[in-house]
């Protein structure tokens, strides 16, 4: 009897993916284009400065395109770095300014036109981008002090904490089982809500630190042994043993979500612990 190979299920193209790919800010490379042809005349007509000057202008337009995404990446973080400071830079707008100066400077010395033309020029090009991409926001979210912890150290511990469910999710990308995809989706649904939840109102910081520090990175190893074992070893008993620990997860994770965020908390420690030390026996963890 002939054994059919397994085959891996297709990879989620996920919303954090479409943000690698988003088309804003290509324009400015698209501008950076018209320049190649007038640096080859230039080349073969034997025109030095010509071709300076145009290679010179392309390198620019191409580093404040670079600047401009980083700055148009900044406004839109992935769930991570939401939480962390803004970018110390104001990219978006160095990039405009560089465009400006470079439009401004190729008007006056590629097309021998005057300073006042060449400032029209430039004032248009900063004008065009500010109107196209807007200029940086540096302001951030405020969490207030409590429970005996500054409002940085409560966004530092939220940021550590959304960082493991971002390992997590990568981890999962690893995994090709819709069945485990779609636990561990949820389970880091559940934990990026908890996190929101006390974003929102951080007086449950202490009592959810546990949660943040502990059970999620049990969580991490648990998901991050299966993608690496799995892909060497094809077990039923591990695939097994891994849907229950999910489930266990899931279902704990669901449960609790509102209780850790009360003052009865003890019920989420008993069984998030022994389901630790569950997984632990069966060499899952």
């Amino acid at each position: 009897m002939t054994v059919l190979p397994k085959f891996k299920s297709a990879k989620r193209f996920t919303g954090e993916s479409l943000k690698q790919y988003s088309p804003r800010g290509l324009l400015v490379y698209f501008l950076s284009l018209a320049l190649i042809p007038a640096a080859v005349i230039g080349l073969i007509k034997g025109h030095v400065m010509t071709v300076i000057l145009n290679s010179v202008a392309f390198s620019l337009y191409i580093l404040a395109a670079i600047w401009l995404r980083k700055g148009l990446r900044a406004e839109n973080p992935n769930p991570q770095n939401r939480l962390q400071n803004p970018a110390r830079w104001p990219f978006k707008l160095l990039a405009a300014l560089l465009v400006a100066i470079n439009t401004g400077l190729l008007t006056m010395l590629g097309h021998q036109q005057s300073i006042v033309m060449a400032a029209v020029y430039a004032g248009g090009a900063f004008l065009g981008m500010y109107l196209s991409y807007g200029f940086d926001t540096r302001e951030r979210k405020t969490i207030p002090a409590t429970q005996g912890y500054s409002g940085d150290e409560i966004r530092q511990t939220l940021a550590d904490a959304l960082g493991i469910i971002q390992s997590i999710a990568q981890a999962n990308r690893n995994i090709s089982q819709a069945e485990f995809n779609q636990h561990i989706e949820r389970i880091c649904e559940i934990a990026s809500g908890v996190i929101a939840d006390l974003e929102a109102d951080p007086r449950g910081i202490r009592r959810a630190r546990k949660f943040l520090n502990v059970y999620l990175e049990n969580v991490q190893q648990v998901v991050q042994g299966y993608a690496k074992t799995h892909q060497q070893v094809s077990s039923q008993a591990l695939e097994q043993n891994f849907r229950q620990a999910l489930q266990a997860i899931e279902s704990a994770f669901t449960e609790q979500r509102q209780k850790l965020l009360e003052e009865d908390v003890f019920d989420l420690d008993v069984k998030i612990e022994v389901l630790t030390a569950q997984l632990k026996r069966e060499g899952i963890m």
